[in-house]
């Protein structure tokens, strides 16, 4: 007898269900297995099983009900999970071990939104991963975990005895386990009960097709809610992480916070400097590079974090007049959209990309430009600083650029000399902004204008990706084209060149950003 559903099959084993639900047990055949995932299309559908999902009263537990629900009714299928996550998947469940996606990649599937990256649990302890894998190492002290090497992909693997371990003494003041209840289905709960928020608190088990909800997680994917699992200031003191996570996914998702959760966000704000700069730029990167930078600027300003995080760009704020609940825009808003629309979970950029366009941006707010000479600074980068080139092809723009962003001054008739010299300025202006971004010193006056905001002379920057960004726009005051440098072209973007920091996908991507911001696309549309 075979189970199918989701793209996984079995083979004919004996078979007893591993983990039986509490309270209700459910009886199955003992002939059933499930070992192998395989391509979608490859495989008959079986007659449909009966899908009712069985519930445990909070009363027991002291949280909300317990829900195990069908993947495939919530429309999971094996195409939408990764390959190389296939490949472990299959790998650990040969071997006889239990295995589950967990937290944010559940969600996110269930959200038919494409996850940054799948975490699995397992049963076996990592010396058994280790021993299943040849490509494989445990990494990180405090919390180790497997990566396992598929092709080019590591897929992260963590083990529910290593949790256990990691959560020991607050484990001891959980509840005991109730009568009746299955002890797997109690180790399953007491991991949930760990994680950061409700809708993180989901666990995949692809080959029962089932997904399991311990904290009420589904129901707050339902009313689009970011809520702690436990209280929220208890949450946010225990890991002060947290609140960057909760901004982050809130931005993606579009999903609003909780009210308990909002206050504590805000009331705790400031504590996330305590993180080091490391993580920090991590946490930032995660916001700014995956195709969400702009409703996570919101969000860091909505919360009282962005003079914290980013004082140069908070005072910009400050500066613009723009309210803390503002539903309008502004440049820095506007280039941050369109660096969106161009990146994704899946298709990040490098972080000088953005760090580089908040410098461009920064500039600009300081000393206005010409549009066309802002035109002509983005083809030079564009082309590794040809700028005869650039201003020739400059010169022949017809769009219009938009006049509400008072960062572009009114066009003026220049002679290209004039216009060469006024290029330079400005990447000279660009590079002296990205020093500023990176003074202890000048970030910490940023806000002094402003007594009520929090000091902060926070700079996360590490010099390595200083010099990055610097790279992008040294090519402008050489004097002569960048040596060796072939300009990109067409419209296609290489996503792994860019999310590696190339020159020619960075440089294109930051020209297509400007350009779309100084000459939206919504005010050309009539131009033949």
């Amino acid at each position: 007898m075979a189970m199918s559903g989701l793209g996984f099959v079995g083979k004919t084993t004996p078979f007893r269900p591993p983990f039986v639900y509490c309270v209700r047990k459910i009886r199955r055949s003992s002939t059933a297995a499930i070992e192998t995932i395989v391509e979608p299309g490859t495989h008959k559908e079986e007659p449909k099983r009966s899908t009712s999902r069985r519930i445990v009263p909070a009363d027991d537990f002291g949280g909300p009900e317990w829900k195990k629900l069908s993947s495939k009714e919530l429309g999971i299928t094996t195409s939408m999970i990764g390959r190389p996550t296939r490949v472990v998947l299959n790998g650990l469940k040969k071997k006889g071990f239990e295995v589950y996606l967990v937290g944010g990649c559940v969600r996110d599937l269930i959200l038919k939104k494409t996850p940054k990256d799948f975490d699995i649990i397992t049963t076996a302890e990592l010396k058994e991963v280790m021993r299943i894998f040849s490509r494989c190492e445990v990494v990180g002290k405090r919390f180790p975990i497997c990566h396992v090497h598929v092709n080019d992909t590591i897929v992260e693997v963590s083990s529910f005895s290593t949790s256990a371990r990691k959560y020991g003494k607050d484990l001891t003041r959980l509840p005991r386990r109730p009568p009746g209840c299955n002890q797997n289905d109690f180790i399953r709960w007491q991991n949930c009960l760990k994680r950061d928020f409700t809708i993180n608190g989901l666990m995949l088990d692809p080959y029962a097709q089932l997904v399991y909800d311990y904290m009420g997680g589904m129901e707050d994917i339902k009313k689009a809610k970011v809520r702690t699992v436990v209280a929220a200031h208890t949450s946010f003191q225990e890991d002060c992480a947290r609140i960057l996570r909760a901004i982050r996914i809130a931005a993606r998702l579009g999903f609003r916070f909780e009210k308990e959760t909002a206050h504590s966000i805000k009331d705790f704000a400031s504590s996330v400097l305590r993180l080091d700069k490391g993580r920090l730029l991590m946490e930032l990167n995660y916001m700014m590079a995956y195709g969400s930078a702009e409703p996570s600027l919101r969000l860091l300003w909505r919360f009282g974090l962005l003079e914290v995080l980013l004082p140069i760009q908070a005072s910009y704020f400050v500066a613009q007049g723009f309210q803390r609940r503002d539903k309008r825009s502004n440049m820095l808003l506007a280039m941050l959209t369109n660096l969106d629309k161009l990146l994704a979970p899946n298709r990040p950029c490098h972080s000088c990309l953005w760090v580089g366009i908040l410098a461009f941006h920064y500039a600009l707010a300081e000393e206005h430009q010409d549009p066309l000479v802002v035109a002509t600074f983005t083809l030079a980068v564009h082309n590794g600083g040809d700028l005869s080139e650039a201003v020739n092809i400059a010169r022949r723009i017809t769009k219009i650029h938009d006049y509400s962003f008072p960062e572009l001054a009114e066009p003026e008739e220049m002679a290209d000399s004039d216009l060469m010299d006024e290029v330079l300025d400005l990447a000279s202006s660009v590079k002296a902004s990205l020093s500023m971004m990176t003074s202890e010193t000048f970030v910490s006056q940023a806000m002094s204008k402003y007594p009520q905001a929090p000091y902060s002379d926070l700079v996360f920057i590490p010099l390595t990706l200083y010099l990055k960004v610097c790279k992008i726009f040294d090519c402008v005051g050489q004097g002569d084209p960048e040596k060796g440098f072939v300009p990109k072209k067409g419209s296609k973007i290489n996503y792994e060149s860019l999310a590696d920091g190339g020159m020619q996908d960075i440089r294109h991507t930051f020209a297509r950003v400007v350009f779309d911001t100084v000459y939206p696309p919504s005010l050309n549309r009539n131009e033949k």
